[in-house]
């Protein structure tokens, strides 16, 4: 998806950011030595969740009540505590916050909430599936976060999940518009929770920053040319224990050490060729479509960076935080793996703090458009370096683009602030 991007708009286009989304996958399969620090809020109350729970056929029905689940919903409404720690990507405690504070209870306004049916499905289905396949390996997931300071757990998520793909398959089948776009029926069968930002930069923020980030297509070469000179690699796949490339930064890759007489030459293998700009957009979005000179074009999204912590209001140029890539067959969200993550598509998928806030809420954000209220839904399926935390902002897929400036004329419909909402099934 994309990395860091909204902060390139910053300096192009005027959209203020400092995001990177999908890029943060990588670490969140490491488990630091503070994990015990997010336990008594964590591992302790989900490791209830047994992989049947989390089973994928749980969509073909509006709900997933067993008696284990009701109990593992009585015991989570039990435990109910309105603090909450927040924590950094590294697992380490930050400060906490009163989630009575941010979080409230709320109904839709009566405007018609709009997204794409079938991409929101598709985006719901994936996401879902992550859950299915990848609970038991990426126990960040099972994160109940923020939410679980108003009684939400994890199972509740997943039921919003099933629920939605039934109602979406249902409209879908039957070619009539979905009943997600009633705000009537969405009250009725939803709790709606408002979310208030919560900056500690900027304490009078109520709203939600929402920037955007995009796939761009690139001009590239699959062999070095002068004119496009500056390799994207991929790691070998001994690299899972050999871990040399944590000793570089970018600059010194982009010194060369694994070009023909470098240092670490061999170590990697060149997937493409961009332009430095290209590089740089490369890093920043996450994800890449590359138009070949031979007429070819492929998607390229992040695999794993070099472990050294992307630093904010450092310009793009000067971060040593460097990332290395894989081919993807389309878009891709939030995985703790490259092969795990999920495809999401543009105009239904929010980046956000997967790790305070999760993986999977749908979210409803609400803006004045031509003088009227325009609600927006998407589903959080994807992360990024400057949500590790962050409790004020989320980035807004757009699509892809050929430049920036078809990008900026986009994004101009779209808001720079949003009052948001939480949906949960009832």
């Amino acid at each position: 998806m994309s990395n860091l991007f909204s902060q390139k708009i910053c300096i192009t286009v005027g959209i203020a950011a400092l995001l990177t989304t999908t890029v943060a996958h990588s670490y969140f399969s490491t488990h630091s030595i503070n994990q015990q620090l997010v336990q008594p809020e964590n591992i302790q109350d989900n490791s209830a969740l047994s992989q049947s729970q989390i089973s994928l056929a749980s969509m073909q029905t509006a709900s997933v009540t067993t008696p284990i689940v009701s109990q593992i919903s009585d015991k989570y409404a039990a435990s109910v505590s309105v603090g909450y720690p927040v924590i950094d990507e590294w697992k380490n405690y930050k400060f906490s916050i009163n989630g009575n504070q941010i979080l409230s209870t709320a109904k839709l306004p009566t405007s018609k909430v709009n997204f794409n049916q079938t991409d929101l499905l598709t985006t719901l289905v994936n996401t879902r599936k992550y859950f299915q396949d990848h609970a038991t390996q990426d126990l960040d997931i099972l994160r109940k976060g923020l939410l679980g300071t108003q009684g939400v757990s994890v199972e509740d998520i997943l039921k919003t999940l099933d629920f939605m793909i039934v109602v979406l398959e249902e409209d879908i089948a039957n070619n009539r518009s979905t009943r997600l776009q009633d705000p009537n029926f969405i009250n009725k069968n939803f709790r709606v929770i408002k979310w208030n930002a919560f900056n500690k930069q900027n304490t009078s923020q109520k709203q939600l920053r929402i920037t955007k980030y995009a796939v761009f297509t690139h001009p590239g070469s699959r062999t070095k040319t002068s004119k496009f000179n500056t390799p994207i690699y991929s790691l070998k796949d001994n690299s899972a224990t050999d871990k040399f490339y944590t000793r570089y930064t970018k600059q010194d890759v982009l010194s060369g050490i694994y070009e023909p007489g470098g240092k670490e030459f061999g170590k990697v293998q060149p997937l493409a060729y961009l332009t430095r700009d290209g590089l740089e957009e490369a890093l920043l979005q996450g994800t890449i479509l590359i138009n070949f000179s031979d007429g070819s074009r492929t998607f390229f999204n992040v695999d794993r960076n070099n472990g050294i912590s992307y630093v904010r209001g450092l310009k793009g140029t000067a971060q040593k935080r460097y990332w290395y890539f894989k081919k993807v067959d389309a878009i891709k969200g939030y995985g703790y793996k490259i092969d795990a993550k999920i495809s999401v598509k543009p105009g239904v998928t929010f980046a956000g703090d997967i790790l305070n806030i999760g993986l999977g809420k749908v979210v409803v954000i609400e803006h004045i458009k031509g003088g009227r209220k325009n609600l927006q839904m998407g589903v959080i399926a994807d992360t990024g370096g400057a949500f590790l935390p962050n409790l004020y902002q989320l980035d807004f897929l757009a699509g892809i683009f050929k430049n920036r400036q078809e990008f900026g004329q986009h994004i101009r419909q779209l808001p720079e602030y949003a009052t948001a909402y939480f949906l949960v099934k009832k």
